[in-house]
């Protein structure tokens, strides 16, 4: 499973950072280990290159808030630049909302955004000595509770989507350690399983095409 490899991943970057940890933000504006929340506005909705209606456009979305904690940590790479890697763990209220007044089933079924895990790496720029703007990408799975029915037998499981991010935002030095930022970020999410519970095998891997787009506020602590 591809959630497995992502949080293999995540603890091999604290593991990486920990050693390094002796250099604080005091010292260089901008690096050293960092834990932090973010919440902010949460948009997902189906594409259009695996849609299961093939007589029309359906596009169907789901809106709410996602809220999550993050730990990373930011290497100096020169008077300006860093070098970042980040692991976050979130959850979205965003639920089944439909834009038509057509059956729909969101090309997932009837959904409400569980957890999301991302692993990455970033690259910023500090353009002051209190401000740090950076783009960022990585590998994030997304969990849905799946709902759907044929009219005869309930569906009533989980679906882990496996895709990709990219994102970018700014940072503003609040204090020696303290930092707020906000954040752009774009997902794209191209494969997917059903999570049977229980002994029953996890559903064959299929293909589909949902994207996120997400803008949030970021605030945390440097080390």
């Amino acid at each position: 499973m591809n959630i497995k490899i992502g949080s293999l991943a995540a603890a091999s970057l604290i593991a990486l950072a920990t050693p390094a940890m002796a250099q604080t933000a005091g010292e260089v504006p901008f690096s050293g280990f960092r834990v932090g929340g973010e919440v902010g506005y949460d948009h997902i909705r189906s594409g259009s290159t695996e849609d299961v209606d093939d007589t029309r456009d359906l596009k169907q979305s789901v809106d709410g808030v996602e809220y999550g904690a993050v730990v990373g940590y930011d290497f100096p790479a020169g008077d300006n630049l860093r070098v970042g890697v980040e692991a976050s763990y979130a959850g979205s209220s965003a639920g089944r909302d439909y834009n038509n007044d057509q059956p729909t089933v969101f090309n997932l079924g009837n959904v409400k955004a569980d957890r999301d895990i991302y692993v990455g790496g970033r690259l910023g720029f500090v353009t002051s000595p209190s401000t740090m703007v950076y783009a960022k990408a990585g590998y994030t799975n997304q969990r849905f509770s799946l709902t759907g029915t044929d009219g005869t037998v309930n569906l009533d499981q989980s679906l882990d989507t496996d895709g990709w991010r990219l994102g970018a935002g700014a940072e503003f030095a609040v204090g020696r350690n303290a930092y707020i930022g906000a954040e752009y970020r774009y997902s794209k999410y191209g494969e997917g399983e059903v999570d049977f519970e229980g002994d029953t095998p996890d559903g064959s891997r299929f293909n589909l095409d949902t994207d996120r787009h997400q803008v949030v506020a970021t605030a945390g602590i440097r080390f």
